[in-house]
């Protein structure tokens, strides 16, 4: 291109400047409707510290099951009675058991089951499905001195099943517990901040609009606020019984020491 067209061409505004002059805070403070700081996703992680480490597995089948040789052939039946007495309580309860597929999102699952749901807390279904996970198995050894064989316990990892326990509460809204079904029996408790405080505002009779996982917006934006950031855990009896806190649902698991079973490693903050 010469001449006027050239000249023409060159003064042309496209608009990319002024665009690349905005900010991404700048852009997204015109479409915002509410901003909340609160909890998403919390997660607990349920477990016997000692029960962690080779000594601490060691030393429970020694001291505590009064077994001289540890071995992990004594966790087998441990297991298959964790696994009896977990399906006997859905069976016995009539609860719906689902093994996930491949692929599968667990959180549509739960959604599909919660609108048929007709509780306003409990059990809602029991998930299955196999995940890699930390083990302990036993290798042998042979005495430097006798030269006879012993057994050594040593971590490892191995498919094992695991069972998702999705339940409804009427404070915190659905939630789900998962445990391994193998020695130690590590389980982990998701809480889900947004559904805290959707349960919050609608027992409180504010109204607002929903997302599948958050609040789009509300007449009464500093009391959504509040309901976000008043996040108080309760220790009711029976989640003192499974030794988890802020639940209702009835465990079918019970851990003989909450107080030693229960530990918090993480919650991660996010803004709307």
């Amino acid at each position: 291109m010469n001449g006027l067209g050239a000249h023409e061409g060159h003064n042309r505004t496209t608009g990319a400047g002024v665009m690349i002059a905005q900010s991404v805070a700048d852009i997204l403070g015109q479409h915002v409707k509410l901003s909340v700081e609160g909890i998403d996703r919390m997660y607990l992680n349920v477990y016997v510290p000692r029960l962690q480490i080779e000594q601490g597995v060691v030393g429970f089948f020694r001291e505590h099951r009064g077994q001289p040789l540890p071995s992990a052939a004594l966790m087998s039946p441990m297991s298959r009675n964790f696994v009896a007495k977990l399906e006997g309580f859905v069976a016995q309860h009539e609860i719906p058991l689902v093994q996930f597929r491949k692929g599968q999102r667990k959180d549509t699952v739960m959604a599909e089951h919660l609108r048929k749901f007709g509780r306003e807390e409990g059990v809602v279904f029991v998930g299955k499905a196999q995940e890699k996970t930390p083990v302990f198995r036993t290798e042998k050894r042979r005495s430097p001195t006798t030269g006879r064989p012993y057994p050594w316990i040593v971590r490892s990892t191995a498919m094992v099943n695991h069972y998702y326990i999705y339940a409804v509460d009427r404070d915190f809204g659905p939630f789900f517990l998962k445990f391994c079904t193998y020695f130690p029996f590590n389980a982990k408790l998701c809480l889900n901040g947004h559904e805290y405080a959707k349960r919050q505002l609608a027992r409180k009779g504010i109204a607002f609009e929903a997302l599948d996982n958050g609040v789009l917006s509300s007449p009464r934006p500093s009391a959504c606020s509040k309901s976000v950031m008043v996040f108080v855990p309760r220790r009711s009896t029976a989640c003192y019984a499974s030794g988890c806190v802020s639940c209702r649902t009835r465990s079918p698991v019970p851990i003989a020491r909450p107080a030693t079973a229960t530990t918090s490693r993480s919650c991660k903050p996010s803004s709307h």
